[in-house]
């Protein structure tokens, strides 16, 4: 029998697909994996139909359709007040995880480092890994889930070659500052550390404060690759479509790695973005307020129970205290939480190279009304 030397060793099934496959065996509520359970705009899907009907079913250009690119310049302009090359600076990818990934490959080499902030999301350390290359995990700081900007500084080596950044964070939905991103920019200035910004939930941020991307600032832009989501932002996960927007030679890498992964996005999905993007720009406008609501209305759900209930100043997700109810360390509550409580949920260890030794949860409220009362009214019961 051949034996395979695994290149990731530490990498099983995710908790994602664990987590949900229990939800379906135990018939729970699952507010475990980040979708949406509610549709797209219809205006969208409509679009997307007339694309597939119109022919638009062959390759796209490999960096993206050119009503696309131009629409997302047009979208980072008038949101940040950065100007971009929709033909050098602005590449379409299929999903965000793609573009981590693309972005990776295409700046890290064998033997550099790669500073991650933990909890990291899980797609981060294997991409990393597959270069050759070493994740420096930093942990955030409690309660805020802060950056300890000096423990960046003291990580520093001369093999540093990226920092990635995510805001608003998973799974905490802590938001970066004005004041991080110039903390961050004094660390990276005279140096050749390149940023890599994941910023999916950009549109989702509450109580009236600003998304701080990376892209606002313009000597962070000049060496940083923005990851953007269309999936987070209209709903529609499974359509798997995103876009990165660096400068053009930093593009020129990440397109040497595109090409040769996917060559190219679903090309129905691009149309139609095109098309809601020039004719509704209003949609990522509105959805802090959509979201806002779902969060608060979550919140009070939650109120009566004895989970205690972390801020959430961005992104989808509520972060959960349930050392009142159990001991049990985040990974076994989650299994426990899921056959006898009826909600599945996601424990935050597997985002952390340590166990944070923490009793805390995400729960997702991207969800129907209809959800988040089926979910609440058990979690209530606990």
């Amino acid at each position: 029998m051949m034996i395979i030397e695994t290149k990731l060793p530490k990498v099983g099934t995710t908790i994602f697909t664990v987590m949900s496959q229990l939800a379906i065996e135990h018939q729970a509520v699952n507010l475990g994996q980040g979708f949406p359970d509610f549709e797209p705009p219809l205006a969208l899907r409509d679009a997307l139909s007339r694309a597939m009907h119109d022919g638009r079913n062959q390759y796209a250009p490999m960096s993206g359709t050119a009503a696309l690119r131009q629409q997302i310049a047009l979208k980072t302009e008038r949101l940040y007040g950065r100007k971009v090359d929709p033909d050098s600076e602005v590449t379409v990818t299929s999903g965000a995880t793609e573009a981590i990934f693309a972005a990776i490959a295409a700046l890290v080499r064998a033997g550099e480092e790669v500073i991650v902030f933990d909890p990291a999301y899980d797609c981060y350390e294997p991409a990393i890994e597959l270069q050759g290359a070493r994740a420096v995990h930093i942990p955030l700081t409690l309660p805020d889930f802060a950056i300890d900007w000096q423990r960046v500084r003291d990580a520093l080596t001369k093999r540093t070659r990226m920092i990635l950044i995510n805001t608003p964070h998973n799974p905490s939905g802590a938001v970066l500052s004005a004041a991080d991103l110039e903390e961050l920019a004094a660390i990276v200035r005279d140096t050749a550390i390149v940023v890599l910004s994941d910023e999916v939930y950009e549109h989702i941020v509450y109580d009236g404060a600003q998304h701080e991307s990376v892209l606002r600032h313009p000597e962070l832009a000049a060496r940083s690759i923005v990851v953007s989501s269309f999936g987070k932002t209209y709903h529609c996960t499974g359509w798997k479509l995103g876009y990165a927007v660096a400068p053009a030679a930093l593009s020129a890498e990440f397109r040497k790695v595109h090409q040769y992964l996917t060559f190219c996005s679903f090309h129905p999905a691009q149309v139609a973005f095109a098309e809601f993007l020039a004719s509704t720009p209003q949609h990522y406008l509105e959805l802090p307020a959509f979201y806002q609501a779902k969060r608060d209305r979550f919140r009070r759900l939650l109120a009566p129970s004895r989970f205690k209930l972390l801020e959430v100043p961005g992104g989808y997700f509520q972060l959960v205290d349930y050392s009142s109810i159990s001991g049990l360390d985040d990974v076994a509550f989650c299994e426990w939480l899921v056959k006898q409580g009826g909600v599945a949920a996601i424990p935050l260890t597997p985002f952390c190279e340590t166990a944070p030794g923490t009793r805390l949860l995400r729960l997702c409220f991207a969800k129907s009304d209809a959800t988040m009362q089926a979910a609440a009214e058990r979690l209530v019961k606990l």
